[in-house]
């Protein structure tokens, strides 16, 4: 049996002890045909975890709770009510079948990708070629930069000249054999 609810969709508790109450889908379990969702005042259930190495504590952790399939409704995105899930199917540009989840209530796409994808395909157009006017903008005062570009001065820091004279005027024996001495002297 295939389940209507995917990861992501937004749900309504249609029965149970949290009826009436929204949440969003975080997981769904096909075997066991549950959902996991997260929501304010939701089902939680109790953890008992025991620690597992001497860094991890051990405790009583609280976390969303699962429900069964059949009591969760899809909320559709553009039309806001609980409804029943539809299924069409298309063929996209390169010839693909595609299919996917619809409202019945209003026929809008029920699948956030596929939504997403429709939407930014209209939008892509126009900033493809605004997008295209900048680069060559960027192109053009990139290689007027070039042109006045000079050639970089070498600086000789004065910490370093400093410390090769004091290397050369100076020999200095190692700190080890100055105490070493001393202390065979005192003996």
């Amino acid at each position: 049996m295939s389940m209507n609810v995917k990861k992501g969709d937004a749900v309504k508790i249609i029965a149970g002890a949290d009826k009436g109450k929204t949440g969003q889908v975080l997981a769904v379990d096909t075997k066991a045909n549950r959902v996991v969702l997260k929501g304010d005042g939701l089902k939680t259930v109790k953890c008992f975890v025991k620690p597992r190495n001497a860094q991890q504590k051990g405790g009583i952790i609280e976390r969303e709770g699962s429900v069964d399939v059949s009591n969760v409704m899809i909320i559709c995105p553009s039309c806001g009510k609980t409804t029943r899930v539809a299924h069409s199917v298309t063929t996209d540009e390169n010839g693909k079948t595609v299919k996917t989840r619809v409202c019945k209530a209003c026929g809008a796409s029920l699948d956030v990708k596929a939504a997403k994808a429709a939407k930014t395909a209209k939008k892509a157009a126009p900033k493809t070629a605004a997008k295209a006017a900048k680069t060559v903008k960027a192109e053009a005062s990139a290689t007027a930069q070039e042109a006045e570009v000079k050639a970089p001065a070498k600086k000789a820091t004065a910490t370093k000249a400093a410390k090769t004279v004091k290397a050369e005027g100076e020999t200095k024996a190692p700190a080890k054999k100055t105490a070493s001495k001393k202390t065979s002297e005192e003996k």
